[in-house]
């Protein structure tokens, strides 16, 4: 929830600091994970466009001179919207934008532009990052002062809230509003709703009905004739971009709006589409379908509930609406509907057709029926107000338990508080604290002349106050838990040992059997024979023998795992149909002269058989290297080492035990972290493994640890936009790696992903070269690329490729 504190401040005072505000929300429960600060835009002014004349050398440009208060800038513009008049963003030369075709910040220069020197830019929303916009200049609105700090007009703070499930009532600006006015000492203005009415009774005009009143338990209704539906003014807009939500046009900006200042979600039907001017709100029938408003056709079945008019569905309801019923340029009829649904229902509505929504989000919460009405008058209020029109008289308001309804009234009791939280709180400071949060207290006190108990009303815009102890959590988090207080354990707690060797081991260990791969456990002993199968080195000098060995099988202690593990595969292979995987975490022993051994962590891992469970529909392809490549390139992501493959004899030389041809030395940076490949077939054989490839690798895990990041991974968010993928061939040194190819192509800041799909070297490549190709990935955060952009990208791509690796593009 991004809850900007400009608009915050429309309902509360602020008299602390964004920071400590955060600081204060955090420690009452609702956790602040960011403030984000929006301005700090240098040199950049607000300016008043006072003429407007075409380019004397260029059919799209025009020459603006721009006010400045206190001097008049001339500066060339291509937007299409500007207007003498207009107020408008206004950057001097040394100011840092968001430049549109490098996609990076950087400093204004000076430009003589088609002959005429500009003294500067008019900018649109995505140069000042406001929003993704700049097909236009960003239009300021009439109050502001030309010549003012655009920081000063436009700066902002936004809180990016982490919601707990429990707390729906902080999915709105009121409900944030309310906590911080009971943090800080401050009350609370509601926002207005009364409106004027006009003309016959809504009853009159419009039929409503609920069939199903289990899953709608109040729904309410407004008409507005006569309006004009079109873009919202600016002050309407920038709330909306601010909180996270793209602007549409006024009618939807105003249900989003209140949703989010309500926690009420709302939804605008054109009523002159609603078929008989009815409004049915019932279970879906089967076979039925709708077009929602993201243009896909979903069927529906009688699990779920509609709101549909004599004839049709019109709208998924607590979910989104249907596209027969949207708001268009055309619209000059709305009815507003404000309901209440089922929490249940509307989640499972949800999940099975796989449609989340900031209305179904909020409706799986179990919002109160009381907030209907309320955000339907503040909805109505604001449509008159930014897209004119008259409400007809009243409201629609079904509410099928309404001479049963009372607020809910929970008890807290001394002695339970005293209990909870350990401590005995004078009556008044709890009154206080309930009070500050909205709650109606009423006190029963004893006849000793103490407090007993505390009669509180649950105010209707808490959905989560049930029981006793819900009192009392509200009751700790206003007096603050460092206030409550605390008691030693009767006896010490023994400190920690931190153990990043032994925690690093376990890591790896839960990583590898979570790729599939079974752990097994062998003794540390182990005898000449099986060293010789891996061409260990022999007892000469440079094995551990035991002093006084139980058995000639276990005379030496180990220098390697590798014979181990190749062992309990060879034991266990023939009596497995599918893929057999293992590993082995321990310790090897190397000598040290006149010393006691060096005992290092190794893993090791053997892959070997079929990559699936024989089946009629598998292609039988056996495990080799890069099966085992894949599990340890995975295990080393999820460390956060970004490690490198390399053939030849790095680190100490070829292990006899792999593959000349088929082995790579893994790396970070200069350390050797260990190897990889297939099994050698003299080893293979001498093991009894030679029918089938067996893939293997070792990792030490002292060498692991000293390369892994002093910082943890942080969490990246999928991305919300798509990706466009270009395939580039670029031609190499034979002896360049691809990695330092794929290298080269991710540092570019728009690429997301690089995958090599394809080496060649051969028939019209020269000697000493090779081909190779990728898929190249480019992905923006925040908008989905233009083919321009992607193609600028993919050339500087190619310029990065030409100067680091030496790579030409291949046609």
């Amino acid at each position: 929830m991004k809850v900007p504190i400009s608009w915050l401040k429309e309902y509360v005072d602020m008299t602390v600091p964004a920071e400590e505000l955060a600081r204060r929300l955090t420690m009452a429960g609702t956790e602040v994970s960011e403030v984000t600060a929006i301005g700090g835009w240098k040199s950049c002014y607000v300016g008043l466009v006072t003429g407007v004349e075409r380019h004397p050398n260029a059919d799209r440009l025009t020459l603006c001179a721009v006010d400045l208060g206190s001097e008049t800038a001339r500066v060339v513009c291509g937007a299409p919207n500007v207007a003498p008049g207009q107020k408008i963003a206004f950057a001097k030369v040394g100011a840092e934008l968001f430049n549109t075709h490098s996609g990076k910040v950087e400093a204004l220069k000076a430009a003589r532009i088609r002959g005429v020197v500009s003294e500067g830019m008019i900018c649109s929303e995505l140069e000042l990052g406001l929003g993704d916009d700049h097909e236009g200049i960003l239009v300021l609105a009439e109050e502001a002062a030309p010549g003012m700090s655009l920081s000063d007009y436009l700066g902002d703070q936004i809180l990016d809230l982490d919601v707990t499930p429990n707390r729906p009532d902080c999915l709105s600006m009121l409900g944030v509003a309310r906590e911080a006015a009971a943090l800080t000492g401050m009350t609370v203005r509601e926002p207005d709703i009364s409106y004027a009415e006009e003309g016959d009774g809504i009853d009159s005009i419009v039929s409503v009905e609920v069939q199903d009143p289990d899953l709608c338990p109040r729904y309410t209704a407004s008409l507005v004739s006569g309006i004009a539906v079109g873009p919202s003014p600016r002050w309407l807009q920038d709330r909306l971009t601010k909180a996270g939500l793209r602007p549409i046009n006024n009618v939807v900006d105003v249900t989003n709006y209140v949703m989010l200042e309500y926690n009420q979600p709302l939804h605008a039907f054109d009523f002159d589409t609603l078929k008989g001017k009815a409004v049915i709100v019932r279970r879906a029938r089967a076979g039925e379908t709708l077009t929602t408003l993201d243009g896909v056709q979903r069927r529906l079945s009688p699990s779920m509930l509609v709101i549909a008019d004599a004839q049709d569905p019109v709208g998924l309801a607590g979910i989104i609406g249907g596209g027969n019923t949207e708001m268009t340029e055309g619209t000059t009829a709305v009815l507003l509907e404000s309901a209440n649904f089922d929490a249940v229902n509307n989640r499972r509505t949800s999940q099975g057709l796989k449609l989340p929504t900031e209305a179904s989000i909020r409706f799986e919460k179990s919002l109160r029926a009381d907030l209907a009405p309320l955000a339907l008058r503040r909805a109505t209020r604001l449509i008159q107000e930014v897209a004119g029109g008259t409400a007809a008289k009243g409201i629609v308001d079904i509410f099928p338990g309404r001479d049963t309804f009372s607020p809910p009234v929970v008890t807290l009791t001394a002695a339970r508080l005293r209990k909870v939280l350990g401590v005995a709180l004078p009556p008044g400071r709890v009154e206080e604290a309930l009070l500050s949060l909205g709650f109606a207290v009423q006190r029963e006190p004893s006849n000793d002349g103490e407090w007993q108990a505390l009669h509180a009303t649950v105010p209707y815009w808490r959905s989560d106050i049930e029981v006793e102890d819900d009192l009392v959590e509200e009751v700790a988090r206003l007096v603050g838990y460092d206030e409550i207080p605390t008691k030693a354990l009767s006896t010490s707690i023994p400190l920690s040992q931190p153990q990043p060797l032994r925690e690093l081991r376990e890591r790896i260990k839960d990583h590898l059997a979570g790729c599939g791969l079974q752990e097994v456990i062998n003794y540390p002993l182990t005898n000449l024979e099986e060293l010789e199968k891996v061409r260990a080195p022999d007892a000469d000098g440079a094995v551990v023998r035991v002093a006084n060995p139980m058995s000639s099988q276990q005379e030496f202690l180990r220098p390697t795992i590798v014979a181990s593990v190749l062992s309990t595969l060879a034991s266990n292979r023939p009596h497995l149909q599918g893929p057999v995987s293992v590993f082995e975490a321990g310790r090897v022993f190397l000598p040290r002269q006149g010393d006691l051994p060096e005992e290092r962590e190794m893993v090791v891992g053997a892959l070997s058989g079929p990559r699936s469970q024989p089946h009629w529909m598998s292609e039988g392809n056996a495990l080799d290297f890069y099966d085992a490549k894949g599990v340890v390139e995975r295990l080393l992501e999820d460390l956060g080492i970004s490690a490198s493959y390399e053939g030849g004899e790095r680190g100490g030389g070829q292990d006899p035990a792999l593959h000349p041809a088929r082995n790579a030395t893994i790396g970070a940076g200069d350390t050797v972290l260990g190897r990889v490949g297939e099994l050698h077939p003299g080893v293979a054989e001498s093991f009894g493994l030679s029918d089938t490839p067996v893939a293997l690798f070792e990792l030490d895990v002292e060498r692991i640890l000293e390369a892994m990041p002093e910082k943890g991974r942080r969490y990246e968010a999928v991305g919300r936009f798509p990706s466009a993928i270009r395939d580039v061939s670029v031609l190499v040194d034979a002896g360049v790696p691809s990695d330092r190819v794929q290298a080269a192509i991710a540092r570019h800041p728009l690429v997301a992903g690089v995958v090599l799909f394809d080496v060649y070297s051969g028939e019209n490549v020269a000697p000493g070269k090779r081909s190779l190709a990728y898929h190249v990935h480019f992905q923006a955060p925040d908008r989905t690329l233009t083919s321009e952009e992607v193609s600028r990208a993919l050339k500087r791509v190619v310029g990065s490729l030409e100067r680091e690796v030496g790579g030409e593009l291949r046609e």
